[in-house]
Order: C-alpha cells, then structure tokens, then sequence
C-alpha cells in the first residue's frame, strides 16, 4: 500500500507501477521492498530507464541500508545535512525523522546494532564535516574514525545525487497530491516504523552487485578504497550512469557542466535560472533544452519547473531519455562534492 501510494508522488514522468514492472525493473523492485521496506519513490522515478534504476538501488542498499562500520545515526545525520544543504525538503524531511527515530540510541545511553551509539556532539561534528563548504572552511580532520570514511563519504555522494532527482521528480513533501499536510505526521510514523523494521534485518554486503555488470573505479572515486563493496558499487553504478549520460545527453552538454563544475563550492547560483540561459546561448538550438535542464540538475535543481521539462520534451525526450539526462548531471554533481570532503589519509 505505501508503494503504490508513494508512486503517485512522481511527477513529469509516468511511473512503472509494480505489476507492469519486468525484466531488471521487477528485479530491484523486489529487493527494494524485500530490503528497504517500501518501494520508496527517490528509487521507483529512476524507472522509466531501468540501468539507473539499478544504479541507484546498488547505491542506497551498499551505503545506508547495509549494516557496516558508521553508525546509522551517523550516517542519517550525513543524509540530512546534504539533503538540507541541497534545498531538497523532501529527503530533509525523511532522514530528519529517521535520525529522530533512532532518538533513543542517540546520546550514549545505548548501543546502536551497529556499534555504541554517537553523542550529539559527535553527530554535530559529523554534519558539519557533510555540509557543502560554499567558501567555507572545512575541518582538517575528519571527525570519525577512518575506517567509517567510505561509508560516510558515500552517503554524501549519495544524497548528493538523490537531492537533486527528487527535486526534479517529486513533490517536496512526502505526500501522495491531494493529501492534507496534517497527514504528513501519521505517514512519517508509519514510514518510519517500516523502514526501521527492514533495516534492523542483516542485510548481506555486495548483494545488490550482480544488478550491474563489473566497472573499474575512476581515479574521482578513490575514497571507497578499504571498502571492497563500496568500490564496486560506485564502480557499477557509475559506469551505468555515464553510458546513460552518454546515450541521452550530448556531448558539448557533457563538457559543459564538467567545465562549470570545476572549481565550484557547492553554492547558489542566484535566485533567477539568467546564469543558465547565459550558459546556454552557446550551445546548437537543438542542444539547448537538455543543456538546460543538465545544467539546471548539477547546480540548481530546485529551479527546475515543468516548463523546462516540456521544452525537453519538445526538442523530442521521452521519460528515458529525461531521466537519463537527469540522473547523468546529478552524479556528475554528486561525485565533484564527494570529491571535496576531507577523508581520512
């Protein structure tokens, strides 16, 4: 039932409803429910292009659902404060709640599955070592044991990445439309209860591999390096992504974002989209919807608005070709901030 309800969420894109689901979409559909709980809309958009689908599932089930050396809490405070730090409310608002429901654990009054739980302080140092610099310094020194590097790091990237495809393709609370935000209260409970029952069960690392075939791991991603199944996670989901990237988005788009990418902080980029109309105006005429909308992804994808998507559409999209253009900027995004954050030597 809360799958079904929370594929009406998605928006601009139609949904792949379970059973119309096949071939690699029923798959990680299955284990999506089977692991996670729900068949949580930040994963189900992604279906219309089932190799980013897959990739995005392997994501999530190695960094946050997979019991592993960070604590949850640890790693909850990590997703809330690049998904606030991103403008993106519905995830602040699902991983605030979770890490509210591990409320209990937090403080040291009790070990967590995963290890003693972390202080207040200690997940206050954690947030503050996840947030986006935007011109500002970072700590020097990770505030965590470099063992828990890779997994932290990973769900930065993560978030990073999600932040931005459900600001595209979701609606900014958690919430089916039509549905009172007086609502909101008994559904994050209910969500949270499931979600915490799905993720207490042991959960085998590297499960999730075989959705993907083998990929090396760009030099961007040596951060997972000490965690054999993260490596191979963002290796497989990486090299999806970029052939994805590489179908739907052309090629001066593609160089275009990494050349705006380079030496950004993770700031705004002003209150009106003028930067990227400026961006733009020297691409081919036929370029110029996916270039907007890509760059609208990596840097501002809370400006993204159906008249961006209907310009895509126009220039001849389909939901394939919009999610694959979608998700390829996002990592794009995600794997440059993830660059950024100090890890341990």
């Amino acid at each position: 039932m809360l799958g079904t309800l929370g594929l009406t969420q998605i928006r601009h894109i139609a949904a792949v409803r379970r059973s119309r689901a096949r071939g690699l979409v029923a798959h990680v559909y299955r284990q999506l429910e089977r692991d996670f709980g729900v068949l949580a809309p930040p994963v189900a958009l992604h279906a219309p292009a089932p190799e980013a689908l897959a990739a995005a599932w392997v994501l999530l089930r190695e960094t946050l659902v997979v019991r592993g050396v960070a604590p949850r809490a640890s790693k909850e405070a990590v997703a809330m404060a690049v998904s606030m730090a991103n403008a993106c409310p519905y995830c602040a608002t699902i991983h605030s709640n979770n890490l509210g429901t591990l409320g209990g654990l937090v403080g040291g009054s009790a070990p967590t599955d995963d290890g003693p739980a972390p202080s207040e302080a200690e997940l206050e140092d954690v947030i503050s070592w996840a947030m986006p610099a935007d011109g500002r310094p970072r700590a020097a020194k990770p505030p965590f044991p470099p063992a828990q590097g890779p997994e932290l790091a990973g769900v930065a990237v993560l978030l990073h990445y999600f932040n931005r495809m459900v600001n595209v393709f979701l609606r900014d609370v958690p919430l089916p439309p039509g549905v009172p935000a007086l609502a909101l209260s008994p559904v994050l409970r209910v969500l949270g209860w499931v979600m915490a029952g799905a993720t207490r069960r042991p959960h085998l690392p590297g499960n999730s591999l075989d959705l993907l075939p083998a990929a090396p791991l760009p030099e961007d991603l040596s951060w997972t390096v000490g965690n054999a199944t993260m490596a191979q996670a963002f290796g497989r989901a990486c090299a999806a992504i970029d052939d994805a990237g590489r179908r739907a988005v052309p090629e001066a788009v593609r160089e275009l974002v990494h050349l705006n990418l380079a030496g950004w902080r993770g700031g705004p980029r002003g209150i009106s989209r003028s930067w990227v109309e400026q961006l733009v105006a020297g691409l081919p005429d036929a370029e110029r919807p996916a270039g907007r909308l890509a760059l609208l992804v990596a840097f501002a994808s809370y400006q993204v608005d159906a008249g961006v998507i209907a310009n895509c559409r126009r220039a001849g999209a389909d939901d394939r070709t919009l999610v694959e253009i979608t998700s390829w900027a996002a990592m794009a995004a995600a794997r440059w901030q993830g660059g950024l954050l100090p890890m341990p030597d």
